[in-house]
C-alpha cells in the first residue's frame, strides 16, 4: 500500500481535499504546488506571478509558505497575502491583473479535520475539469525527492516573492460600485454577522459600516475548530445566530462559510432564508426592481422556482451539472442576470466568475433597503405567484468499498425506485436526476468534496420530498 504521501491527488468540483495528517501534508502540498508550476510552463504560462491567499484553517499559513517556496524554486514570481483572504478576492486579483493562475488553500464549509487547494485560472474561473485532469496527470507523474524548494527570505532577495500588504482596498471599492448605496444608508440597518472563524470578515464589515449600517459579529476570532461545527452557513449551524438576531433585536444575520463564499441570512424573526430563497429574492429583485434583463443559471440541485421566475420576466432557466464553474460559464454563455446554487454559492452578472458571499450579502442588503420589504413578506409574494417549493437535502455516508455498487447500480444499470407516480425522463449527466410531472425532482449523487452520497429533492409538500428520499435510500440499503 503507497505511503500517503504518494497517495493520488485528486481535484473535485472544489478542488483538492484531505484530512490533514493523512492527505493534507507538506509532501503533497508541494506535490501540487509542482505540478501547477509544469503545468503553467506547460501551458506557456509561466510570465505572470501566481497569487496565493489562504483561511484560517490548520496549516493553511504553512501550507502558504511550502507553496511560495515551490513556485520560487520553479523560477516564477509568486505574490502571498499579509493576512487570511477569502477566495473570492484571490479570484477578483486573477481577474483585475490579467494573472494565468491563482490558488486558495482552503476546504470551504468541509469539517475542521480537513483542508485543501482550489485552483483560480484565468479571468478568475475555477479550473475547468480538462485542466484539473492534466495536473493530476503532471503531480503523479513526479517523485517526492524532485520536487526544488527556495527559502522565502531567498526568494525575496531575488524578486521572486512579495506580499501583497492592502489586498482588500479595490475588492471593497469594485463591490461598492456596484451597489445603491443612497438606499442602504438611508435604513440605518442593525445587522448581526457571523464569519464562522473564517477569512470573509474584513471587507464586509468594511463595507457595511460605509454604507452607515450598525454590524456587531459573533465567532470572529481565529478557531482552527470552528467552534466545534463544520464552517457550513446551514439552518442547523446557525441556530445560535437565529436566537441572536431576535434577542437583539436585529434587522438581519448574515452568516458566510469558511473561505467566504457561500451565505447564510436570517431575518428579523429567526427565520432561516436558505440558498434557493436567495437565489429566487435577488434574481425577482434585479429583474423586477433595477430591470436586469436575461436569464437565470442554476444547477441540477437546485430550486425549480427559478425556472417558473424568469417564465413570468419572458425569460429562461438554464440547468447545468454541479459546480460552480458551470455556472460562471453559463452566466457568460447566455448573459444570464445570476446564476447560483442551493449550496450557498451565486455570483450576479458583471463581477468576479465564482461564489461571493461578501457581494452577495451586499447586494441581499440592498434589496431589503430598497424595497422596504423583509424577506418573508418578498418570498410570500413570490409564492402566491408560482406556489410553494421545498427543497430536503440527503448526506448518507457509505462504506468505501460500496462506492462501485451504489455507482454501478445508478450509472450503469440505472435502476430508479418505484415512486407510485408518473416519471416525466431522468437525467445522467451529473448522477441521477429524475423529474415527475408536477415539477418536483429529486437528484441523488456522489459528493465532490467528501465521501458522501448526496440526495437533493424538491417538491410542494415537504413530506413528498422526503419520500423521494426515503425511495433511493431503501433501494440503495443506506442508513438515514
Amino acid at each position: 500500500m503507497n505511503s500517503p504521501a504518494l497517495q493520488k491527488i485528486t481535484f473535485g468540483t472544489g478542488g483538492w481535499r484531505g484530512i490533514i495528517g493523512d492527505d493534507f501534508i507538506k509532501a503533497n502540498i508541494q506535490r501540487v504546488a509542482y505540478g501547477i508550476c509544469l503545468l503553467a510552463k506547460e501551458e506557456n504560462k509561466a510570465d505572470q506571478p501566481i497569487v496565493v491567499g489562504c483561511d484560517r484553517r490548520f496549516l493553511s499559513k504553512s501550507a502558504v509558505q511550502w507553496i511560495s517556496e515551490v513556485i520560487a524554486a520553479m523560477g516564477m514570481k509568486v505574490i502571498i497575502m499579509n493576512r487570511s483572504t477569502p477566495t473570492p478576492l484571490v479570484m477578483f486579483l486573477v481577474q483585475k491583473h490579467n494573472y494565468h493562475y491563482g490558488i486558495e488553500v482552503t476546504a470551504s464549509h468541509n469539517p475542521a479535520d480537513y483542508n485543501g487547494i482550489k485552483l483560480i485560472v484565468d479571468e478568475g474561473r475555477d479550473a475547468p475539469l480538462e485542466t484539473t485532469a492534466r495536473l493530476e496527470q503532471l503531480i503523479a507523474e513526479q517523485a517526492i525527492g524532485e520536487i526544488p524548494t527556495m527559502s522565502q527570505a531567498e526568494a525575496t532577495e531575488k524578486g521572486l516573492l512579495s506580499i501583497m500588504h492592502a489586498p482588500f482596498n479595490d475588492f471593497i471599492d469594485n463591490i461598492l460600485d456596484k451597489l445603491n448605496c443612497a438606499a442602504i444608508k438611508k435604513r440605518n440597518l442593525r445587522i448581526l454577522f457571523d464569519p464562522m472563524h473564517g477569512s470573509g470578515t474584513y471587507p464586509l464589515v468594511v463595507i457595511l459600516q460605509t454604507l452607515r449600517c450598525t454590524v456587531d459579529i459573533i465567532n470572529y476570532n481565529k478557531d482552527a475548530y470552528f467552534g466545534g461545527g463544520t464552517p457550513a452557513p446551514s439552518e442547523i449551524r446557525l441556530a445560535d445566530l437565529r436566537n441572536r438576531v431576535v434577542e437583539g433585536g436585529y434587522d438581519l444575520g448574515i452568516a458566510f462559510d469558511g473561505d467566504g463564499d457561500r451565505l447564510g441570512v436570517v431575518d428579523e424573526t429567526g427565520r432561516y432564508i436558505d440558498a434557493n430563497e436567495i437565489l429566487c429574492l435577488l434574481y425577482n429583485y434585479l429583474h423586477a426592481y433595477k430591470r436586469w434583463t436575461g436569464p437565470v443559471i442554476r444547477n441540477l440541485a437546485t430550486t425549480h422556482m427559478l425556472d417558473a421566475i424568469a417564465a413570468s420576466f419572458g425569460e429562461k432557466c438554464y440547468e447545468v451539472p454541479i459546480g460552480f464553474k458551470y455556472i460562471s460559464a453559463g452566466i457568460d454563455r447566455y448573459d444570464a442576470v445570476l446564476g447560483g446554487e442551493s449550496s450557498g454559492g451565486l455570483t450576479v452578472r458583471g463581477h468576479i466568475h465564482g461564489k461571493d458571499s461578501i457581494y452577495a450579502a451586499s447586494l441581499f442588503i440592498e434589496m431589503v433597503c430598497f424595497t422596504g420589504k423583509t424577506p418573508m413578506q418578498m418570498m410570500q409574494e413570490l409564492e402566491e405567484k408560482f406556489g410553494h417549493y421545498e427543497l430536503v437535502e440527503a448526506n448518507l455516508a457509505f462504506a468505501a468499498e460500496r462506492k462501485p455498487e451504489i455507482q454501478n447500480t445508478l450509472m450503469v444499470e440505472k435502476k430508479i425506485p418505484d415512486f407510485g407516480k408518473p416519471v416525466v425522463r431522468v437525467n445522467y449527466e451529473d448522477g441521477c436526476k429524475v423529474y415527475f410531472e408536477d415539477k418536483s425532482f429529486v437528484i441523488c449523487r456522489f459528493s465532490g468534496t467528501e465521501p458522501l452520497l448526496r440526495i437533493f429533492a424538491e417538491a410542494s409538500d415537504p413530506a413528498v420530498a422526503r419520500g423521494y428520499i426515503a425511495a433511493f435510500r431503501t433501494m440503495l440499503d443506506l442508513e438515514a
